[in-house]
């Protein structure tokens, strides 16, 4: 997968090609990640990309010439869809994740200050994604959730291929707990049924409590779910454990 991102602070993701997931992606060549600097297509000897809003108001927007140019010459270059991350965007789902997964090529535009001047948006941008409804000071921090996350779905990237089908909202739930070595801790002991080796109530179980902490955490979730008649046995014997 392709991956260009058009921002003013390219040296922020050194981290992507220099830690875990992402970093395995780009050495095994799953992930090519290509930056453009707006600054770079700037005719002012101060390189700048910013000038105050007509109308008035506070802070700055970044200005369409030099951001139209940088998102044309990654677009050119990867032949892939414009999408900026952008607090009036919808948010990020699982959904919308594998769809963008299935994509050989994304360009991702992070924009600063107030935002980008709206003649970009309207003519280079192809959709807008927000990572949540709340505002960061740019989109270099949204661009990385989203390659991370989409990373997680290309093949041979994780350690086990079955990894990202168990994630949370994989199958509209949230995951269920995960225990490891010491079998007791401060008195605590990892669940009797995952000591066992019975691999039909290991899944009953992990089911189970996966639709628990959905209803404990994110009951919406169950609102919109065609649940089974297994499923709603399950979270009955839940709600029943935990009154």
């Amino acid at each position: 997968m392709r991956i260009d991102v058009v921002t003013i602070f390219p040296q922020m993701f050194a981290t992507v090609r220099e830690y875990g997931m992402t970093r395995i992606a780009v050495e095994q060549g799953a992930l090519a990640m290509h930056l453009w600097d707006p600054r770079s297509y700037s005719e002012d000897s101060y390189k700048r990309v910013d000038d105050r809003p007509y109308g008035g108001g506070p802070g700055m927007v970044m200005q369409a010439p030099q951001m139209v140019k940088a998102i044309r010459a990654a677009r050119e270059a990867s032949r892939g869809k414009v999408i900026c991350l952008s607090p009036q965007g919808p948010v990020l789902n699982y959904s919308r994740l594998r769809e963008l997964s299935e994509e050989p090529a994304l360009v991702l535009v992070a924009g600063r200050y107030e935002g980008i001047d709206q003649r970009v948006l309207d003519n280079e941008v192809d959709d807008e994604l927000s990572i949540g409804d709340y505002v960061v000071a740019g989109g270099e921090l949204p661009a990385m959730v989203l390659i991370e996350a989409l990373v997680r779905q290309l093949p041979g990237v994780l350690g086990n291929e079955n990894s990202a089908d168990a994630d949370s909202f994989s199958n509209g739930l949230l995951d269920w707990p995960h225990f490891t070595r010491p079998e007791v801790f401060e008195g605590e002991r990892v669940p009797e049924v995952l000591l066992g080796g019975n691999h039909e109530e290991i899944r009953r179980w992990r089911l189970k409590e996966a639709l628990g902490q959905t209803w404990l955490k994110r009951p919406d979730l169950l609102e919109c779910r065609n649940m089974s008649d297994e499923e709603q046995m399950l979270l009955a014997e839940f709600k029943a454990e935990h009154p």
